[in-house]
């Protein structure tokens, strides 16, 4: 299993091939490093983990590497927070491995506003809605209007408004 987080604030470093770069880093430390892995980046003039590598070496060295697995779990959390291009090149890149080895399943989470792109490159998922509760959203609200820094900014009508008013829009979305 290989599984990452996209970061909002790291975007840029975030291209397709080092987010397959940071996988293959994963599937490699499992064991010992394939030879095709090795040779690969010494002809690319780098160490492994740096990620110099073009996309198209990075899939096919990848690609390699999957060929010995049995089973192969690939999970990417936050999918929605690289940027579109990086994003719909990872997709491609995901659904051609897909392809290539049905052995080979992927869990991506993300904002519903993807689930087309997600879509488009995957003919058979599993889609589940996923959101807090009213439960959920309370909580965190109590739980910040107790942090508050400055406590006697606020007055009870105040605070009766936000534990009203934000749950209550939240349901809206």
């Amino acid at each position: 299993m290989v599984g990452l987080y996209c970061d909002f604030l790291a975007q840029q470093e975030q291209t397709t091939a080092n987010i397959l770069g940071v996988m293959l880093k994963q599937l490699a430390s499992k064991g010992e490093i394939p030879e095709h892995t090795r040779e690969a980046f010494r002809k690319a003039g780098q160490g492994f983990g740096i990620r110099g590598l073009k996309l198209p070496d990075m899939i096919y060295i990848l690609k390699k590497t999957i060929e010995s697995i049995p089973r192969l779990f690939i999970c990417i959390d936050a999918l929605d927070e690289c940027t579109p291009v990086h994003r719909r090149e990872l997709l491609m890149s995901l659904q051609e491995i897909v392809r290539e080895f049905p052995r080979a399943r992927v869990f991506l989470t993300g904002r519903p506003y993807i689930g087309d792109e997600i879509v488009r490159c995957f003919t058979k998922i599993l889609g589940m809605p996923l959101g807090p509760t009213h439960a959920d959203i309370m909580s965190y609200l109590v739980m910040r209007l107790e942090r508050d820094m400055y406590p006697r900014a606020m007055n009870d009508e105040l605070r009766a408004d936000i534990l009203r008013i934000i749950p209550a829009k939240a349901a809206e979305v």
